[in-house]
């Protein structure tokens, strides 16, 4: 394997970890969002280095759709288990069984929306002040709004309008009872910094990052695993391709990518020749031009 340590993948990693001190220093609870997906494994090991050799002050929360990728779930599981990590799980479904959110209609309905009440009952629940994330600014247009800190009101709402300026390395955690923060300490980070990084540090991720067989039906452009959340429409098929995935989500809007990528030299290769952003594979982000930042609005990741 190439060797990705890079001076600019320091200069990122003393970001970050710097961040997520300034967290520690300044609010009183805490949360990491961890799915399994690639940023998130990127932010656990950040977090191990920001506090080592203590573990790191606060625990991780995944808010679960149930339209998981078993892989993503599984390789979930098996992480917090070696990190003896505190994970807090909230479910979706619960939202939705409780009459607090409801199923969208149609051949591949989306959660990604409804984890919006999921998780903001779950900060409420938990009274978390500050939730890290792991959105990059190079994901999606809205995502290049964000500041480091993300200052949301006591309804959990996003105002890209109403932001705090962040001069050098001061940030500011004011806020009134009720408010919170999202925190983004790989903000400045793209899509090859984050496989670079996997690569220098020896990360493990779930396979399903790394070319295998899938049966796919092709939908609108993007290419959807067989899933049990998926109904066919007339003349559409599930046939086998050669596949990978780029970033890993509700399976209902998470389309693969054709590739023959089966390690992370071949990945970074792919990368760097892409032309399209990873979130162009994701199908809930096509439903309108200001899709992710309508969600943000509202309180989304």
């Amino acid at each position: 394997m190439a060797s990705y340590n890079l001076t600019h993948l320091k200069q990122l990693e003393a970001e970050a970890i710097f961040i997520m001190r300034e967290v520690a220093a300044q609010f009183e609870k805490p949360v990491l969002l961890f799915s399994g997906g690639k940023d998130s494994i990127v932010m656990v090991r950040l977090a191990q280095k920001a506090f080592s050799p203590a573990k790191f002050p606060f625990p991780l929360m995944h808010i679960d759709t149930g339209h998981n990728f078993v892989e993503a779930i599984d390789f979930r599981d098996d992480m917090v288990a070696k990190l003896g990590a505190n994970l807090i799980v909230r479910y979706v479904q619960d939202s939705i069984d409780k009459g607090r959110a409801q199923d969208e209609k149609g051949p591949n309905p989306s959660r990604n929306g409804l984890q919006t009440i999921t998780l903001l009952d779950a900060i409420e629940e938990f009274k978390f002040d500050a939730a890290f994330g792991g959105a990059r600014r190079d994901e999606e247009k809205a995502r290049a709004k964000e500041r480091f800190f993300s200052h949301r009101d006591e309804f959990g709402q996003w105002d890209p309008k109403n932001q705090r300026p962040e001069l050098w390395n001061l940030f500011n955690g004011r806020k009134n009872p009720g408010e919170h923060f999202r925190v983004f300490p790989l903000s400045n980070w793209t899509e090859m910094d984050v496989w670079q990084y996997i690569a220098s540090e020896k990360l493990d991720i779930p396979n399903i990052y790394f070319t295998h067989k899938r049966e796919i039906v092709v939908r609108d452009g993007a290419l959807l695993a067989k899933s049990d959340f998926i109904t066919l429409l007339n003349g559409e098929k599930y046939e086998e391709r050669i596949v990978r995935f780029r970033t890993v989500g509700d399976m209902t809007c998470t389309g693969a990518v054709e590739s023959t990528a089966d390690n992370l030299d071949d990945i970074i290769q792919e990368v760097a020749s892409a032309r399209q952003t990873e979130r162009g594979t994701r199908a809930d982000d096509k439903r309108s031009e200001a899709a992710m930042e309508d969600r943000k609005k509202q309180g989304y990741f």
